[in-house]
């Protein structure tokens, strides 16, 4: 090989081997830099766990020993406890009968309601037999006391009708057991932190509303209606269970202690009873949580069908309507004729509408009041307005009578005047107007002319005025109107001989 060959090859072999160090060196930037990424957002990702842990950990700012000491100590229902339980089903009764939601809620507050529930949830969280009975025998006390006391106030007091307040009890849907059980997972969290949140405490007295649905339970009661009864004491049970199970939850979570007993024998029965609880207590919650939920989309269901429709149809006149859930009937009651062609598109709606899938298979029964078609109304108003105008007529007619009788009166008052008429050209009418302006407590006026005589020769004419007063006056003013009477009576008939006496019924 040529020394010139040689030259070249060695050139093209440093050329590869710089291109080979620069792509290697490239190459492991790239590494460096992806490697630096990956740490960055493994940094990143996990400070933003340190946080978020940091800022949702509960655990460690939780006072087990006076968690459970503040929930004992409220269980006990006896004295003071009592009579506060019974000013606040008063006061939420009240509430209810006046439709007030400020007075509700003052009842909310005031209740205690809430530690015999906070107790079974706890008992069963650390299999506390003797806490569990204490809870549930406080409860159910807490239970009869409350209906016993909203039963006599609606029983007894005289006003009592069926108001928003009392009905937005009666029916639970998904928001009572979703409001439930985050109200009692934040009464709970509140109990167990150190140094107890009050606030929280109120709120959630407020928020899960214990004790309107056993006032509108003791309503039901008292008007014998079972429907709101029933309904009532739903919804007190679902917020009963779900805050009940919410503290077990929670404590459970937070790792309370379990009880210790001496005996294993007996601590494993006990465990089995608590546990044997807990599944009772969760099988009704999820019974009543599906119940609910699914009443709820039959109900938006519903809604949307008749929303988009009915009334959105401005041709459909609906009068009433009526969900049956248990039997899957929808009735809808219209006025009017209903044609089979729109019987038929709202049958087909019903089926195979995207939103109305929750009550496809309900059965739709529509009734049509066919004596109120618009051309029939349109003739009943008719022959009303002919009624009205025959009846116009009538009126104007016998008016015309009136007025034409109280002209003939006033005409035959005036020829008997002028015959029998003692005042000459003074118009008996218009004096008796006078007088009664002039004296406002006169209830009779009668004026005539009399002869007399008190030697038997001579014979003189007398002026005659017979009055009766108001029986308000006393017989010392009446003596006094006479009087003015006469003197007025002289100078309007001119005449000094007046004789005044009164009127004999």
């Amino acid at each position: 090989m040529s020394e010139e060959n040689k030259f070249n090859f060695s050139e093209e072999e440093k050329k590869d081997a710089d291109l080979n160090a620069e792509q290697k060196a490239e190459e492991k930037a790239a590494e460096d830099s992806k490697k630096s990424v990956k740490d960055d957002a493994k940094g990143l990702f996990e400070s933003v766990k340190a946080f978020l842990i940091e800022l949702l950990d509960f655990r460690s700012d939780t006072d087990r020993d006076a968690t459970i000491a503040a929930i004992k100590a409220d269980i006990p229902f006896k004295g003071a406890t009592a009579w506060i339980l019974i000013c606040s089903i008063f006061v939420a009764s009240i509430g209810l009968n006046a439709n007030s939601t400020a007075v509700v809620i003052g009842a909310m507050l005031i209740s205690p309601l809430m530690g015999p529930i906070l107790g079974i949830g706890l008992s069963i969280a650390i299999n506390d037999i003797d806490t569990l009975k204490r809870s549930l025998i406080n409860l159910a006390t807490m239970l009869i006391l409350s209906l016993l006391t909203a039963y006599l106030f609606f029983e007894f007091f005289p006003l009592s009708e069926d108001t928003s307040e009392l009905l937005g009890r009666t029916r639970p849907d998904i928001r009572d057991v979703l409001i439930a059980f985050f109200g009692g997972l934040a009464l709970i969290i509140a109990r167990t932190k150190k140094g107890t949140i009050a606030s929280v405490i109120f709120g959630v007295a407020i928020a899960t509303a214990l004790m309107p649905p056993l006032c509108t339970a003791g309503y039901g009661l008292a008007k014998g209606n079972w429907s709101y009864f029933s309904g009532a004491m739903y919804l007190f049970s679902i917020n009963t269970i779900f805050i009940a199970l919410a503290t077990f939850l929670v404590l459970k979570i937070l790792r309370f202690p379990m009880l210790k007993y001496a005996n294993s024998a007996k601590r494993k029965r006990i465990s089995q009873f608590a546990s044997l609880v807990a599944i009772v207590v969760m099988i009704p919650a999820a019974i009543s949580f599906y119940t609910v939920l699914q009443e709820s989309k039959y109900e938006m269901s519903y809604k949307n069908f008749i929303e988009n429709e009915i009334d959105a149809n401005d041709d459909l006149w609906l009068q009433r309507k009526k969900l049956d859930i248990d039997d899957k009937k929808i009735s809808l009651y219209f006025n009017g004729e209903m044609s089979d062609a729109i019987i038929t598109s709202l049958r087909n709606e019903l089926k195979t509408g995207t939103d109305y899938n929750n009550i496809k298979d309900f059965e739709l029964i529509i009734n049509s009041n066919e004596t109120r078609s618009v051309d029939r109304m349109s003739e009943s108003l008719d022959r009303a307005y002919a009624n009205l105008d025959r009846k116009d007529n009538v009126i104007h007619g016998l008016q015309t009578e009136i007025e034409a009788l109280q002209a003939t009166v006033k005409s035959l008052n005036l020829q008997m005047e002028k015959k029998v008429n003692p005042l000459g050209s003074i118009s008996f009418t218009t004096l008796a107007k006078d007088a009664k302006i002039k004296f406002r407590h006169l209830e009779y006026f009668g004026y005539s002319k009399m002869l007399e005589t008190k030697d038997f020769i001579k014979v003189d004419t007398v002026s005659v005025i017979d009055v009766e007063w108001s029986k308000q006056l006393h017989d010392s003013v009446k003596v006094r109107k006479e009087k003015e009477l006469k003197e007025w009576l002289r100078t309007t008939v001119k005449t000094d001989s007046i004789l005044v006496k009164k009127h004999l019924r």
